[in-house]
């Protein structure tokens, strides 16, 4: 039951949220640079392969949406995050991250770590990386499980190493937690401690892609909240800043287990641009929800003229949603969790009623 205080906290937060929706102010751009990947992870909701059926997008072909996103922005206050696929089967990412940090753009990865290697931390930290993102998805064998590679569990541990001890960019540690990992959060806590990281997020699945078919990858709802309870623990005290994703709305968690409360961003400061050129909003989401495409469309006057389904949510008040007296602050949750006819998939709510 959410109280009083938590209830005010809720309604300030919403209005202070109302404002950001009407201004809709562009801060990061996230880039689907390939959908090749060097790995083959349980949990993947992408259509990441080996080989793509798209080729890779050349990265001159993101310089006019750049360009128009600078005359309209302090490029210097759009983060440009760098995703996939695996953003380091690039051979060309560091002339990539060059000419975004030539246009004034700040630029960060979210990466496997497969591939990050000493020597090629040191290449991209000349073309002007900024932010690191690395997957840590257990101990040992459960992470090369979820990675669906042996060996992924060693390469990731030294990355995560060595760019924690670098200190050259903001950096954090995700990891998914499912019916494995779950059992091992006090361990990983420990060990991301021991090699200096300061920032951790956790994070859930939703069934979506391979994960709809994996109930390993599913938590329960009494395995959720001992989740949620791990993270308020681990946040008071104070040893390492624990997180978690910015997936759903979390009734009496919210405010305890983050930052600050609940709110999709998607099309509201998140924007992307797909493999395929489409214009999206977070990449998570489908493509169904796609409002343009960079071939055709201006991104600034799409940013700035669609998007309507991402900043008014109440279509979404149908319905399970249509009865739930929490709409008010959730919106109908993230826009990930929606499927194609705008139906609810996932509802986080639900899962901690769970028994």
């Amino acid at each position: 039951m959410v109280g009083l205080k938590k209830r005010l906290a809720l309604e300030v937060n919403r209005n202070l949220q109302e404002s950001v929706i009407r201004e809709h102010p562009l801060t990061t751009l996230f880039w689907e640079c390939t959908l090749r990947c060097n790995l083959a992870c349980r949990h993947c909701g992408s259509d990441c392969h080996k080989t793509a059926a798209f080729k890779d997008m050349p990265v001159e072909d993101l310089f006019p949406t750049l360009d128009s996103i600078a005359k309209a922005y302090d490029p210097h206050k759009v983060m440009i995050i760098v995703t996939g696929g695996e953003p380091l089967v690039r051979k060309d990412l560091e002339r990539c991250g060059r000419a975004f940090y030539e246009r004034g753009f700040p630029w960060g990865m979210v990466t496997n770590a497969v591939g990050l290697t000493p020597e090629r931390y040191k290449s991209l930290l000349e073309s002007g990386l900024r932010s690191v993102t690395i997957s840590l998805d257990g101990i040992g064998e459960t992470h090369d499980w979820m990675r669906g590679m042996p060996g992924t569990y060693d390469k990731a541990l030294k990355a995560i190493s060595m760019v924690a001890s670098s200190g050259a960019v903001v950096f954090d540690v995700v990891t998914c937690v499912n019916k494995r990992s779950i059992k091992q959060l006090p361990q990983i806590k420990e060990l991301l401690i021991s090699l200096g990281v300061k920032a951790w997020r956790l994070f859930t699945v939703f069934p979506v892609g391979r994960a709809a078919q994996d109930p390993e990858l599913r938590l329960s709802g009494e395995e959720f909240r001992a989740a949620l309870d791990f993270i308020k623990a681990t946040r008071k005290e104070g040893r390492i800043k624990c997180s978690y994703g910015c997936e759903g709305f979390l009734g009496d968690y919210e405010g305890e287990v983050r930052d600050g409360f609940f709110i999709c961003s998607a099309g509201i400061t998140v924007g992307s641009v797909m493999a395929d050129g489409s214009i999206a909003a977070c990449p998570s989401i489908r493509a169904d929800y796609s409002q343009g495409n960079i071939y055709k469309d201006d991104f600034v006057t799409v940013w700035q003229t669609r998007y309507q389904q991402y900043r008014d949510r109440s279509w979404m008040h149908t319905g399970e949603c249509a009865a739930c007296k929490w709409f008010r602050y959730c919106r109908g949750n993230g826009m990930h969790l929606r499927d194609a006819s705008g139906n609810l998939i996932f509802c986080h709510l639900h899962r901690l009623q769970e028994q």
